[in-house]
């Protein structure tokens, strides 16, 4: 998954100052260096997260909390086995080592997707890597799963202190992913090393086999090789309950694929092997964008990466779709991609996610947008008579101005 931008500063529950300062910054394709800013606020981020019992980091987060947080049991969704505060999450990639975990809830998040994790600890691809694509509210990046290993980010999660799974304000999911180092014929055996690292300390765990930036990835989308994959996992020894487990996929698929995987999670989902899957990652495609130039001087069709934001929405959906006509009612699905307002929250919804993540719409709007979609989807619930989230999933209902 593509890393952060930028990320919101603490306390800025207010829209203003967010679009006032930060939005100018992102309102240019040659803007200040994305990677720099992300590793700048991910450090602060970090402070907060460790010293939030100090009295002034307490004070701030309790001001971002009491403005951004939505709570309603309306919002709430039971799925996974799982109960979330509330449908909206914060899409891995965003806090790719898990520094700031334990304060993702006062940014109104019902849960957060850390990650995505490695075995070795890994650069990720050379710079530059990361790119904006500001008038079309996208992004382009090739990371290529740049972290610190999930031997230290199990680490540092427990030295964070964290309520046990289950007991969070905000459920936290721990996406797992291959290290580049590692040949594809011992790729399950590198999972597996993560994922006896990482799933005591998830609420639910998910493995990427989608993201376009590490060489031959996508090829454990196959029916096999992912059968083979979760099979391992599920076999693997754990001191605590095994916490539901999730695969993500990707908006590139053609829909026999699709349809082919869709009835190997029915199968993996009637064993209690596969909890639900994520639709969908960063998209090789261009999506019409092909001769948009970046600042690079290249255009986009000639540069590598994976491509975020509102370009992808449709096929996002598309996918989607595809997922719920086949798995509907019994494999659990989660929207992500392109949704950056409540109505696309709305339209996904619908169209069969159970929960929802914001990324790249989040970056570009500001914090202010957790909220703005959760107040949007209530006056739904409200518009259609609905009494909770769960009562409009694959519904289809339309968009009510």
């Amino acid at each position: 998954m593509k890393p952060v931008l930028v990320t919101p500063v603490i306390g800025g529950h207010h829209p203003h100052p967010y679009q006032r300062f930060i939005g100018p910054l992102l309102a240019r394709d040659d803007g200040p260096d994305p990677e720099l800013m992300s590793q700048l606020s991910l450090q602060v981020l970090a402070w907060a997260a460790r010293g939030r019992r100090w009295p002034p980091w307490r004070g701030l987060l309790a001001s971002t909390t009491a403005v951004l947080q939505r709570r309603d049991p309306r919002l709430q969704q039971h799925c996974l086995g799982l109960t979330f505060p509330n449908l909206l999450g914060l899409a891995a990639g965003f806090d790719k080592n898990g520094v700031a975990a334990a304060i993702w809830h006062c940014f109104g998040f019902g849960f957060a997707e850390l990650g995505t994790m490695t075995a070795l600890p890994q650069r990720g691809n050379p710079r530059p890597r990361l790119f904006r694509l500001a008038a079309e509210q996208a992004a382009l990046n090739r990371m290529g799963f740049n972290n610190q290993g999930s031997l230290r980010a199990a680490t540092g999660l427990r030295e964070q202190q964290l309520p046990p799974p289950g007991q969070r304000p905000a459920l936290l999911g721990l996406n797992i992913g291959k290290s580049r180092a590692t040949p594809m014929a011992a790729a399950v055996e590198d999972y597996a090393v993560s994922y006896g690292r990482l799933a005591p300390l998830a609420d639910y765990v998910v493995i990427n086999v989608s993201s376009p930036n590490t060489p031959g990835l996508r090829e454990l989308q196959s029916v096999e090789a992912l059968r083979q994959l979760i099979g391992r996992l599920q076999a693997t020894p754990l001191p605590t309950p095994r916490p539901p487990l999730l695969v993500k996929l990707a908006p590139d698929l053609t829909d026999d694929q699709l349809l082919e995987l869709a009835e190997l999670a029915l199968d993996l989902h009637r064993q209690g092997w596969l909890a639900g899957i994520i639709a969908n990652n960063t998209s090789l495609d261009r999506h019409g964008l092909g001769a948009r130039r970046l600042m690079t001087g290249r255009t986009l069709a000639e540069e590598a990466g994976g491509l975020s934001g509102a370009p992808i929405r449709a096929r996002s959906l598309a996918v989607l779709r595809q997922l719920w006509r086949r798995v509907g009612g019994r494999v659990p699905l989660v929207g992500v991609g392109g949704i950056d307002s409540p109505q696309a929250a709305w339209e996904r919804l619908a169209a069969g996610a159970s929960l929802l993540q914001l990324y790249t719409g989040w970056i570009y709007q500001g914090p202010q947008l957790v909220p703005v979609v959760l107040e949007g989807l209530l006056k739904q619930l409200d518009a259609h008579g609905l009494n909770s989230v769960a009562d409009g999933v694959g519904t289809e209902l339309p968009w009510l101005s």
